[in-house]
Formats: structure tokens, sequence, C-alpha cells
């Protein structure tokens, strides 16, 4: 937590409005205002690190704003919510709970308090005395002592080296993050995650996937893949930075409604956003030089990595998750093409789907109470987008009043193998951002027109697309997405060179392997191979040195002999590139 304390002769200051959907209630004598006189008061900034220590802290602050009040012999208190101080908010309820309860002990010690409202957009007036002491500021942590969870706390002026003794204690809060596997099922994509070493979390990057070599493959895979279809659509790809002026997101609108969400930074005085969309960057993409009519409709791809705040309590895996891969494309089109682009991406997010054996349904998606653009514009993208479904003869709901802040929305709900339903690809019909970002074409006869965009997303997140994937396997992916798709196993030690030299054969030829020369039953081994859901076991002993063939036992399937390695490898690498 921040604080700034000014010993003022005067502050006043009144409600304007609502700066939150749900701000503290006031009552229509605090909205006239207030003039206190003769006070300290405190500016407050309660943090993204505070959260969860709501007491602790409040009692820290109390300490400190007694000991100023003490001070400058001051029994007069303004609390005085004030986000500004930090660029690491914490979320709302924390912030109120905080000013709560230090309002409640202050009164405890005499002392008069009163209190800014939370939630509002405030004007201010005050003027600061000029002693030494009228400007304080403080950088207030939670004590570690007692509070059941430990914290790691570096921030300090004069830097010094660790002891021993503190570096151990550092060390074993970062590796205290553990599965809790009592109450997960066993094909929960967080226990295939561990057993088949493809990701794990840490405390140091709550929300965040530590990906693994086996869990890196599976998403390398799944954007090769997504490339491959994309190109073959007409997509161009693109990439856009991580962190860009708060500016952009005030111009596009997110500021407003994500700004709870949004991680920020300062950089030269000015404030930044780690964005937590990709649609802005892409926007100055498309602003980077004039374009014709004869470049639309521009279909714009980004597998961009985003960040969004997000209470520890929802966090679940690689389903809800801080830090994820989004992939995004924007199509800019005229108003004439708007429905030939949205059947593509339907049938582009059909291909996608039938690939990993998913079906799915759709909903129509409309006007939330908060938006941006014309009800004009709303009613021409909610008749457009119906006309489409109606026309090609598409089964859909209506789901009123779920739309994006900027366009209604055609939501792709796809099913899988355990009958759960998941919203994962989307198209968003956009005329507002256009005329926010002031976008434009010239048109066959030389004049000025605004362009259509179109957001949309196919798979989703690949974070929780991936752990849609797992489960819905069962960790039994499909060779061309697995780790590790031949184990060659040695009968006898007799067989390693044999073994070692399958290997390298397969290495040539691109196809993922591994080999297991331990010394142990070839059972046993088999067994390891089976628990790895590994697509294809391959044996070799003596038998098979002096045939020159294989043993094979495809996953799930019954042992196949006398298998000539060069069929072998021939089929593999047939079933890869198919993508089968």
């Amino acid at each position: 937590m921040k604080i700034l304390c000014l010993h003022c002769d005067y502050i006043k200051f009144k409600a304007l409005k609502k700066a939150l959907k749900e701000p503290e209630e006031i009552d229509e004598k605090e909205k006239k205002g207030h003039e206190i006189k003769e006070c300290l008061v405190v500016l407050t900034a309660v943090e993204k690190n505070d959260e969860g220590f709501e007491e602790e802290i409040s009692k820290k602050l109390v300490e400190n704003v007694k000991g100023i009040a003490e001070q400058v012999k001051c029994k007069k208190i303004v609390l005085y919510p004030y986000v500004h101080l930090t660029s690491h908010p914490s979320m709302p309820v924390s912030a109120t709970k905080v000013l709560y309860l230090s309002s409640e002990l202050l009164k405890k010690d005499k002392f008069d308090v009163y209190r800014a409202p939370f939630g509002w957009y405030k004007e201010f007036e005050l003027k600061c005395k000029g002693h030494p002491l009228s400007e304080l500021s403080r950088k207030i942590y939670a004590n570690e002592q007692g509070t059941g969870e430990s914290r790691l706390v570096m921030e300090s002026k004069d830097t010094k080296e660790l002891s021993e003794d503190e570096r151990k204690r550092m060390l074993d809060q970062i590796l205290k993050t553990r599965l809790d596997r009592e109450k997960l099922k066993e094909n929960d994509h967080r226990i295939l995650g561990q057993k088949l070493d493809l990701f794990s979390f840490s405390e140091v990057a709550p929300g965040m996937v530590f990906w693994h070599n086996n869990g890196l493959i599976i998403y390398n895979e799944l954007i090769n893949y997504w490339r491959e279809e994309h190109r073959k659509a007409g997509y161009e790809e693109i990439s856009t930075p991580q962190i860009l002026d708060k500016k952009l997101w005030l111009i596009s609108g997110h500021w407003e409604k994500y700004r709870n969400n949004i991680f920020l930074t300062q950089y030269e005085d000015r404030q930044y956003a780690v964005k937590p969309m990709n649609c802005p960057g892409g926007i100055l993409v498309f602003k980077n030089k004039p374009k014709s009519y004869k470049e639309l409709p521009l279909r714009i791809g980004e597998l961009g990595v985003v960040h969004r705040l997000e209470l520890r309590g929802v966090l679940a895996g690689l389903f809800r998750v801080v830090k994820f891969t989004q992939d995004d494309a924007h199509i800019y089109c005229t108003e004439e093409q708007i429905e030939q682009e949205v059947m593509n991406i339907v049938n582009l997010v059909g291909r996608l789907y039938k690939k990993f054996g998913l079906t799915h349904r759709l909903e129509l998606s409309t006007r939330p109470e908060k938006r941006i653009g014309s009800d004009k514009q709303w009613d021409k993208a909610e008749e457009i987008l119906e006309k489409v479904l109606k026309k090609n003869k598409l089964d859909y709901k209506i789901n009123k009043g779920d739309g994006a802040f900027y366009g209604p929305k055609i939501d792709f709900h796809l099913k899988d193998s355990l009958e759960r339903e998941w919203q994962c690809a989307t198209i968003q019909l956009d005329f507002a951002m256009p005329e926010r970002f002031d976008l434009k074409y010239i048109d066959e006869n030389n004049k000025e027109k605004r362009p259509v965009m179109l957001h949309r997303t196919a798979l989703g997140a690949l974070e929780r697309f991936i752990g849609i994937l797992l489960e819905h396997t069962n960790g039994n992916l499909p060779c061309w997405l697995s780790p590790i798709q031949v184990r060659v196993i040695s009968f006898t030690d007799r067989n390693i060179k044999a073994v070692e030299k399958l290997k390298e054969q397969f290495q040539d030829e691109n196809i993922r392997v591994d080999i297991d020369i331990k010394n142990e039953t070839v059972n046993n081994k088999i067994r390891n191979a089976e628990m790895m859901h590994i697509n294809y076991i391959v044996v070799i002993g003596d038998k098979e040195e002096k045939a020159k063939t294989l043993a094979i036992r495809p996953r799930g399937k019954k042992p196949e002999f006398g298998v000539k390695a060069e069929d072998f490898m021939e089929k593999i690498k047939k079933e890869i590139k198919e993508r089968k």
C-alpha cells in the first residue's frame, strides 16, 4: 500500500459521477460535498499485493497515520482514496475494506475521521501547510508473521546482499506451489500436465504457465497448424508490442471497460498498459499507410500474448490464467463483403474443430447495456449478423445483452467428450472502433470511405484450448500433436546399439522419438510408456534384430510383429503429415 499524508489548512471535495459500476453509496448531503479544516489528508492507494491482507494493512496504515498525526498535532483525519499513487491497484472490494477498517480503528483512538467516497470521480481543493512535516509518503507492507501465507518483499532504496537464511526462506516460498490432487479427477488437465511433464505453475507468477519441453511441443504444433490453415484462408500475420501507451486504450474504449483488469507500468513519466487484448495494436498496423478498396477484405491474424489481472481465487490451471496467447484476427472490409467474410470464418472454425473431433453450436449475442457506438450502428450490425445466420440456415440461439462493448457477436460453444461446453471462437462485427480510430480506405471513385471491422478468434486462448484438448482426449493426443510420438525399447542390453541406431533414423525423418534402455523388464518399460500416452511403442529384441523387423504396439491396440522399419516409418510420416 502507498499513502501520501498532507497536513492541510483545509480540504474541499465533492463526488461528481460514478467511476465504478457499483461505487460506495452516498446520501444527498454527501453529494453536496465536504469542507474539513485543520486536518491530515491521507491519500491512499491499496495495491494488488495487499489483497488477502486487508486487516493487517489497515493496522499498519493506522500506526503510520497516528505517528504522523501526533507529530503535526492533528486530530482530524481525512481518508481519501487516490489510485494514481500506484500502477498496480487492488480490486475495489479490497480497497474499500481497507478504508473501512482503517476508519473504524482511527475512531477507536478518538480521531475525527472523514472518508471520501470510493468509486466516484471527485473534484477536490486543498491548501497544504508549508512546514517540513506537511508532506510525508509511506510504502506499507503486511507483516509476514501470522498471515498464513508468506510474502516476498524486496523493495528498498538501499538494497543489500541477502543472508543465507533469507535466501533459503525466499526459495522455500517460491517452491511451495503444490498441486492439490484430492479434489481433482484423474483426467483433469492439471494432473495430466504433471504426469506427462507438460507444464507447471509457480507462486512467483500466479496464473502464468511455465511450459516444459513436452508442453511447448504441443503449443508450437498447434500454432503451426493454425498458421497453415490461416495462410490457406488468405490471412497475413503480424505481431504487435506487449506494452502500449494509455492513450491508445482511452481511444479504443478498453480503458473505461477493462481498467481494473489491466497491468500498468510507468516509463519516462508516461503511463503504459500491458495489453489485455490485441485489437488496438492491429488497428495501428492498418493505419500505417493508406489503403485502397482493392486491398479489401484485408485479413490480419495475430497470435498475441496478453495479460489480464485476475483474482487468485478464480485461477484454474490452463482454463483461467493471467497470461495467455489469443489467436486473434481482424478483418477490414466493406459492408458488401461482411456476409461472405462471416461465412468464411464459420467454415474455418468448423474445419479447425473437426480436426480435434469437437462439435459446436452458435449463439448471437446482442448489445450490452454499457457500449460504444450509436444505436443506429448497433441496429445495423445486429441485423447483418442475424441475416447471415438465417440465410445460411445456421441454427443459433439469441443471447441478449452479452455482445462485446463495440459490437454484436456470434459465439461458438464447442462440446467436448465430457459433454461440457466451452465458448472459444467468436465473430464480432464492429462499426464503432473504425470510427474512433478514423480508419479509411479509398474507394473506386477515389473517395474516402470507412471500413467495417470484424474481430474474431478461432481457438481462443491457446492455453485453455490445450487444457480442453487434454481432458477431451484424456491425454491421448493424436500423433502429430504428441510430444513423444515413438518410444523404442530394448529387450536386453544386447539390443541397445540397434535401439540407438533406430532412434537416429526416426530423428532424421523429424519424428519425435525417445528410447528406454534401462535395466528393467520389458513389461515395466511398456507400462511406463503407456502411462506417458505415447502413440507407438517399438520393441527390439534378438528376434527383431535378426529378421530386421520391429514389434510395434500402437496406443490402445494389440501389438504387431514382423513390421519392416521402412514401412512403419512411411506410415507414421503420412499420419503426421495429414494430421490424423
